[in-house]
């Protein structure tokens, strides 16, 4: 690129990010990985062509019109978008891509640590251990599930559902799943698919949750979807905080209704998370990290760059949202 557009971005990147964005971009680097606020982001993107952003900047209607009439593309870090208003950019005409590919190995692989953490009850085992309170072996000390030969319900069969699937399968999980349409035979590849979301938690005896936040799957895993589950089911997310309703899984957790929980993402992240989960015993939880691999974060930015690229090139860049 002859004139290179202005490029922010907006936190700190993995190497191999920041090395293309300085080679094709007169990049503004944040290598003190600030947290901009609205003020600060506006400012930084003055004269700006592009943002390339994360999560950690909400991208509201407000903060969209304060924007320097500059900025031309926002690309998404992420793979989840529902912190940008998709409307108000579109009213912007702010081209809004995101990174939907790169992370889905790693998030499978979280899900299914979810799944035997909170299944063999892993938090509590590792509690022990650090607290040097292993004294005993008691022979029914400290007994958790099994998982083979259980239902696996999978709530959003796209990819990262399909590779937990995959992983799923090896240890003997039967795969179940509700999408809204039903994937073809090859996709399936043995799983058994639900026309309704009520189908699918009648028989989940592990429900992994796997869809985008929106409108329609905020607080889908409320009370009277909980009641559906199974006695003693295991939930998973890895989806978005938004999508349970915490009160609701808090108390089925401490009456047993739910067995236990494996979590890595949160409503009111990273400050604001309901104090009631880390008070249970029977959660597993982590700090969002499905895809914290230097590959994830790697591919993460470098396909958001894909975009820029292709949208400064003058093609459709490949993961547009609006």
């Amino acid at each position: 690129m002859a004139n290179k557009p202005v490029l922010l971005i907006t936190r700190d990147m993995p190497p191999l990010v920041e090395a293309r964005a300085i080679a094709n971009y007169a990049a503004r680097l944040n290598r003190d990985d600030k947290i901009y606020d609205a003020d600060g982001l506006v400012a930084a993107a003055e004269g700006a062509d592009a943002l390339l952003t994360c999560g950690t900047e909400p991208l509201p209607r407000e903060m969209l019109e304060s924007l320097p009439k500059s900025v031309k593309i926002v690309a998404c870090f992420t793979a989840g978008y529902d912190h940008v208003d998709l409307a108000a950019a579109k009213a912007r005409n702010i081209v809004v891509t995101n990174a939907p590919d790169a992370l889905t190995d790693a998030v499978a692989d979280i899900t299914l640590l979810l799944l035997l953490g909170a299944a063999r009850r892993a938090s509590e085992g590792e509690a022990i251990m650090r607290s040097g309170g292993w004294i005993d072996k008691h022979m029914l000390a400290m007994t958790g599930s099994e998982i083979g030969g259980k239902r696996l319900g999978i709530l959003g069969m796209g990819r990262i559902g399909r590779a937990a699937a995959t992983r799923a399968r090896a240890f003997g999980l039967e795969i179940h799943y509700h999408n809204r349409s039903r994937l073809a035979a090859d996709w399936e590849a043995g799983a058994i698919w639900h026309e309704n979301a009520k189908s699918l938690l009648e028989c989940s005896d592990f429900l992994s949750l796997h869809c985008p936040s929106n409108p329609e799957s905020r607080n889908f895993l409320n009370e009277r979807r909980i009641a559906l589950l199974p006695k003693g089911a295991i939930v998973i997310n890895t989806a978005r905080g938004d999508v349970v309703d915490d009160a609701a899984l808090i108390e089925a957790l401490e009456s047993g209704r739910v067995r236990a929980a494996g979590l890595d993402v949160y409503r009111g992240e990273p400050h604001n998370i309901h104090p009631g989960y880390a008070r249970l015993a029977n959660t597993f939880l982590l700090p969002h990290i499905g895809s914290a691999t230097l590959a994830a974060r790697s591919g993460m930015g470098l396909q958001a760059l894909d975009n820029l690229d292709a949208y400064f090139a003058g093609k459709p860049p490949p993961n547009r949202l609006v």
